[in-house]
Protein backbone atom coordinates (compact mmCIF):
# COMPACT_ATOMS: atom_id res chain seq x y z
CA UNK A 1 0.00 0.00 0.00
CA UNK A 2 1.50 3.45 -0.90
CA UNK A 3 2.51 5.57 1.69
CA UNK A 4 1.94 9.41 0.66
CA UNK A 5 2.08 12.82 1.63
CA UNK A 6 0.82 16.10 0.11
CA UNK A 7 3.88 18.73 0.37
CA UNK A 8 3.96 22.56 0.04
CA UNK A 9 6.87 24.74 -0.97
CA UNK A 10 5.55 28.41 0.17
CA UNK A 11 7.64 31.32 -1.72
CA UNK A 12 6.99 34.84 -0.43
CA UNK A 13 8.73 38.46 0.04
CA UNK A 14 10.18 38.88 3.55
CA UNK A 15 10.43 42.40 5.12
CA UNK A 16 13.86 42.60 6.57
CA UNK A 17 14.04 42.87 10.43
CA UNK A 18 10.35 42.98 10.70
CA UNK A 19 9.90 39.30 12.73
CA UNK A 20 5.98 40.02 13.65
CA UNK A 21 4.75 40.66 9.87
CA UNK A 22 6.76 38.29 8.72
CA UNK A 23 5.28 35.87 11.42
CA UNK A 24 2.12 36.65 10.21
CA UNK A 25 2.59 36.13 6.97
CA UNK A 26 3.68 32.89 7.67
CA UNK A 27 0.79 32.28 9.80
CA UNK A 28 -1.84 33.41 6.94
CA UNK A 29 0.08 30.94 4.47
CA UNK A 30 0.65 28.14 6.45
CA UNK A 31 -3.16 28.06 6.89
CA UNK A 32 -3.82 28.41 3.23
CA UNK A 33 -1.31 25.11 2.99
CA UNK A 34 -3.22 22.91 6.04
CA UNK A 35 -6.21 23.92 4.38
CA UNK A 36 -5.07 22.22 0.94
CA UNK A 37 -4.32 19.04 3.42
CA UNK A 38 -0.53 19.58 3.05
CA UNK A 39 1.33 17.62 5.68
CA UNK A 40 4.37 19.58 5.34
CA UNK A 41 4.95 23.16 4.70
CA UNK A 42 8.11 24.69 4.06
CA UNK A 43 9.16 28.26 3.72
CA UNK A 44 12.61 30.37 2.66
CA UNK A 45 15.62 30.20 4.27
CA UNK A 46 16.10 33.68 7.11
CA UNK A 47 11.92 33.57 6.20
CA UNK A 48 11.49 35.31 9.85
CA UNK A 49 14.11 37.40 9.81
CA UNK A 50 15.13 38.65 6.33
CA UNK A 51 18.87 37.78 4.71
CA UNK A 52 20.67 41.20 3.70
CA UNK A 53 21.85 42.39 7.35
CA UNK A 54 25.25 44.81 6.75
CA UNK A 55 26.82 43.57 9.80
CA UNK A 56 26.72 40.98 12.75
CA UNK A 57 25.48 43.85 14.70
CA UNK A 58 22.82 44.73 13.34
CA UNK A 59 21.55 40.93 12.53
CA UNK A 60 22.26 39.68 16.37
CA UNK A 61 18.90 41.71 17.66
CA UNK A 62 16.88 39.29 15.30
CA UNK A 63 18.37 36.68 16.00
CA UNK A 64 16.80 33.98 18.99
CA UNK A 65 17.16 30.42 20.45
CA UNK A 66 14.97 27.63 19.23
CA UNK A 67 14.28 25.71 22.28
CA UNK A 68 13.13 27.40 24.22
CA UNK A 69 12.29 29.99 21.38
CA UNK A 70 9.06 32.37 20.73
CA UNK A 71 8.86 31.45 17.64
CA UNK A 72 9.27 28.00 17.80
CA UNK A 73 6.82 27.83 20.02
CA UNK A 74 4.38 29.94 18.06
CA UNK A 75 4.98 27.34 14.93
CA UNK A 76 4.11 24.73 17.30
CA UNK A 77 0.58 25.99 18.50
CA UNK A 78 0.34 26.14 14.90
CA UNK A 79 1.09 22.81 14.00
CA UNK A 80 -0.90 21.78 17.06
CA UNK A 81 -4.07 23.24 15.65
CA UNK A 82 -3.64 22.49 12.11
CA UNK A 83 -2.54 19.19 12.45
CA UNK A 84 0.87 19.68 10.09
CA UNK A 85 4.67 19.99 9.90
CA UNK A 86 6.78 23.12 9.49
CA UNK A 87 10.26 24.33 8.55
CA UNK A 88 11.35 27.62 8.30
CA UNK A 89 14.80 29.63 8.13
CA UNK A 90 15.49 31.93 11.21
CA UNK A 91 18.53 33.24 12.87
CA UNK A 92 19.62 31.28 15.80
CA UNK A 93 20.97 32.74 18.62
CA UNK A 94 23.24 30.57 20.51
CA UNK A 95 25.12 32.22 23.48
CA UNK A 96 27.32 34.89 21.67
CA UNK A 97 26.97 32.89 18.46
CA UNK A 98 24.77 32.97 15.50
CA UNK A 99 23.86 30.63 12.82
CA UNK A 100 21.42 30.44 9.75
CA UNK A 101 19.15 27.74 10.53
CA UNK A 102 16.24 26.18 9.56
CA UNK A 103 13.55 24.64 12.18
CA UNK A 104 11.59 21.46 11.91
CA UNK A 105 8.43 21.59 14.44
CA UNK A 106 5.12 20.16 14.30
CA UNK A 107 2.19 19.07 17.00
CA UNK A 108 4.54 17.49 19.43
CA UNK A 109 7.06 20.64 19.55
CA UNK A 110 10.51 20.97 17.85
CA UNK A 111 11.53 17.76 16.03
CA UNK A 112 14.87 18.95 14.81
CA UNK A 113 16.93 22.08 13.96
CA UNK A 114 20.15 22.54 11.13
CA UNK A 115 22.57 25.51 10.94
CA UNK A 116 23.75 26.07 7.62
CA UNK A 117 27.58 24.26 7.13
CA UNK A 118 28.34 26.26 3.63
CA UNK A 119 28.22 29.93 3.93
CA UNK A 120 28.77 32.23 0.67
CA UNK A 121 29.79 35.53 0.82
CA UNK A 122 26.85 36.91 0.91
CA UNK A 123 24.23 38.65 3.21
CA UNK A 124 24.17 37.78 6.72
CA UNK A 125 26.14 34.88 6.21
CA UNK A 126 29.44 37.00 5.31
CA UNK A 127 28.83 37.62 9.85
CA UNK A 128 27.25 33.99 11.15
CA UNK A 129 28.83 30.93 12.63
CA UNK A 130 29.01 28.17 10.32
CA UNK A 131 27.34 25.27 11.27
CA UNK A 132 28.77 22.61 13.42
CA UNK A 133 26.29 20.04 13.38
CA UNK A 134 26.43 16.70 11.13
CA UNK A 135 23.66 16.55 8.58
CA UNK A 136 20.99 14.49 10.37
CA UNK A 137 17.47 13.02 9.01
CA UNK A 138 13.92 13.57 11.51
CA UNK A 139 10.67 11.92 11.01
CA UNK A 140 7.46 14.48 10.70
CA UNK A 141 4.77 12.06 11.20
CA UNK A 142 6.29 8.65 8.71
CA UNK A 143 7.56 11.45 6.78
CA UNK A 144 11.94 11.42 7.14
CA UNK A 145 13.11 15.12 6.64
CA UNK A 146 16.60 16.24 5.27
CA UNK A 147 17.59 19.74 5.95
CA UNK A 148 19.99 22.07 3.70
CA UNK A 149 20.01 25.66 3.36
CA UNK A 150 21.03 27.39 -0.07
CA UNK A 151 24.46 26.95 -0.76
CA UNK A 152 24.81 24.09 0.77
CA UNK A 153 22.46 22.32 -2.18
CA UNK A 154 26.05 23.44 -4.31
CA UNK A 155 27.94 20.50 -2.43
CA UNK A 156 26.85 16.90 -3.06
CA UNK A 157 28.04 15.28 0.08
CA UNK A 158 25.27 16.95 2.11
CA UNK A 159 22.61 15.27 0.05
CA UNK A 160 24.57 12.07 -0.07
CA UNK A 161 25.02 11.80 3.61
CA UNK A 162 21.70 12.35 4.12
CA UNK A 163 19.90 10.14 1.93
CA UNK A 164 22.15 7.14 3.46
CA UNK A 165 20.79 7.91 6.46
CA UNK A 166 17.49 7.35 4.73
CA UNK A 167 15.81 10.68 3.59
CA UNK A 168 12.83 10.34 2.05
CA UNK A 169 12.60 14.25 1.13
CA UNK A 170 15.42 16.38 1.56
CA UNK A 171 14.75 20.37 1.97
CA UNK A 172 15.98 23.32 0.76
CA UNK A 173 14.96 26.57 2.26
CA UNK A 174 16.80 29.41 -0.36
CA UNK A 175 17.40 33.19 -0.81
CA UNK A 176 18.49 32.71 -4.55
CA UNK A 177 19.79 36.01 -6.21
CA UNK A 178 20.48 36.14 -10.28
CA UNK A 179 23.03 34.71 -9.81
CA UNK A 180 21.73 31.53 -8.64
CA UNK A 181 19.50 30.97 -12.01
CA UNK A 182 21.29 28.32 -13.33
CA UNK A 183 21.48 26.74 -9.85
CA UNK A 184 17.29 26.92 -9.95
CA UNK A 185 17.11 25.23 -13.47
CA UNK A 186 19.58 22.63 -13.13
CA UNK A 187 21.11 21.21 -9.89
CA UNK A 188 17.81 20.26 -7.93
CA UNK A 189 16.92 18.14 -10.52
CA UNK A 190 20.28 16.49 -9.83
CA UNK A 191 20.24 16.22 -6.73
CA UNK A 192 17.35 14.31 -6.29
CA UNK A 193 18.14 11.65 -9.49
CA UNK A 194 21.43 11.27 -7.67
CA UNK A 195 20.28 10.05 -4.43
CA UNK A 196 16.75 8.68 -5.47
CA UNK A 197 15.30 11.00 -3.00
CA UNK A 198 12.26 13.60 -3.16
CA UNK A 199 13.80 17.09 -3.34
CA UNK A 200 11.96 20.90 -2.15
CA UNK A 201 14.00 23.77 -3.19
CA UNK A 202 11.85 27.18 -1.67
CA UNK A 203 12.92 30.63 -2.40
CA UNK A 204 11.77 33.93 -1.73
CA UNK A 205 10.39 36.61 -4.20
CA UNK A 206 10.85 40.47 -3.64
CA UNK A 207 13.78 42.61 -3.84
CA UNK A 208 15.58 43.22 0.00
CA UNK A 209 18.37 46.26 0.12
CA UNK A 210 19.05 46.45 -4.05
CA UNK A 211 19.02 42.55 -3.94
CA UNK A 212 16.20 40.93 -6.06
CA UNK A 213 15.19 37.52 -5.38
CA UNK A 214 14.13 35.36 -8.19
CA UNK A 215 11.84 32.64 -7.34
CA UNK A 216 11.96 29.48 -9.25
CA UNK A 217 10.71 27.38 -6.10
CA UNK A 218 10.25 23.67 -6.95
CA UNK A 219 9.75 20.18 -6.23
CA UNK A 220 11.43 17.09 -7.75
CA UNK A 221 10.85 13.41 -7.64
CA UNK A 222 13.19 10.96 -7.13
CA UNK A 223 13.92 10.14 -11.22
CA UNK A 224 15.00 13.93 -11.23
CA UNK A 225 11.78 14.98 -13.34
CA UNK A 226 10.31 18.06 -11.92
CA UNK A 227 7.21 17.46 -10.51
CA UNK A 228 6.16 21.28 -9.86
CA UNK A 229 7.32 24.76 -9.86
CA UNK A 230 6.92 28.58 -9.03
CA UNK A 231 7.33 31.19 -11.34
CA UNK A 232 10.19 33.87 -10.77
CA UNK A 233 7.79 36.67 -9.41
CA UNK A 234 4.72 35.99 -7.22
CA UNK A 235 4.26 34.52 -4.49
CA UNK A 236 2.87 31.13 -4.83
CA UNK A 237 2.35 27.91 -3.14
CA UNK A 238 3.28 25.20 -4.83
CA UNK A 239 2.32 21.28 -3.23
CA UNK A 240 2.32 17.90 -4.53
CA UNK A 241 1.67 14.39 -3.39
CA UNK A 242 4.89 12.22 -2.78
CA UNK A 243 4.86 8.49 -2.42
CA UNK A 244 8.01 7.38 -0.13
CA UNK A 245 8.59 3.99 -1.31
CA UNK A 246 9.81 5.60 -4.35
CA UNK A 247 12.40 6.68 -2.35
CA UNK A 248 12.95 4.30 -0.14
CA UNK A 249 13.64 1.61 -2.85
CA UNK A 250 16.83 2.10 -4.76
CA UNK A 251 17.18 -0.69 -6.53
CA UNK A 252 15.82 0.59 -10.04
CA UNK A 253 15.03 -2.12 -12.78
CA UNK A 254 14.55 -0.79 -15.93
CA UNK A 255 14.52 -3.97 -17.75
CA UNK A 256 15.00 -7.14 -15.66
CA UNK A 257 18.39 -9.08 -15.60
CA UNK A 258 19.19 -6.04 -18.31
CA UNK A 259 19.42 -3.17 -16.88
CA UNK A 260 18.95 -2.36 -13.27
CA UNK A 261 20.93 -0.08 -10.69
CA UNK A 262 21.40 0.83 -7.71
CA UNK A 263 23.09 4.18 -6.66
CA UNK A 264 23.81 3.05 -2.99
CA UNK A 265 24.67 -0.62 -3.67
CA UNK A 266 27.08 0.71 -6.67
CA UNK A 267 28.87 3.02 -4.97
CA UNK A 268 33.13 2.56 -4.28
CA UNK A 269 33.65 4.57 -1.57
CA UNK A 270 37.01 3.40 -1.39
CA UNK A 271 37.88 6.14 -3.70
CA UNK A 272 36.16 8.44 -2.60
CA UNK A 273 38.83 9.59 -0.08
CA UNK A 274 39.85 12.80 -1.69
CA UNK A 275 36.25 13.91 -0.82
CA UNK A 276 37.17 14.04 3.03
CA UNK A 277 40.70 15.78 3.16
CA UNK A 278 41.29 18.68 4.76
CA UNK A 279 41.23 21.70 2.51
CA UNK A 280 45.13 22.53 3.35
CA UNK A 281 45.70 18.87 2.03
CA UNK A 282 43.78 19.46 -1.12
CA UNK A 283 45.63 22.87 -1.70
CA UNK A 284 48.83 21.09 -1.16
CA UNK A 285 47.90 18.39 -3.37
CA UNK A 286 47.21 21.06 -6.45
CA UNK A 287 50.17 22.88 -5.68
Amino acid sequence: MAQTFKIAGVQIDIAIGVKQRNLEHMEEMLREAAWEGAHLVVFPECALTGYCFDSLEEARPFAESIVPGTSAQYMTELCRELGTYVVFGILESDGDRVYNACVLVGPEGVIGDYRKVHLPFLGVDRFVNPGDRPFQVWSAGGLKIGMNICYDGSFPEASRSMALDGADLIVLPTNWPPAAACFAAHTINTRAMENNVYYMSVNRVGKERGISFIGQSRICAPDGQTITEANDQAEQIIYSTIDVERARNKHLVRVPAVHEIDRFLDRRPEFYGRLVEPVAKVIELKE
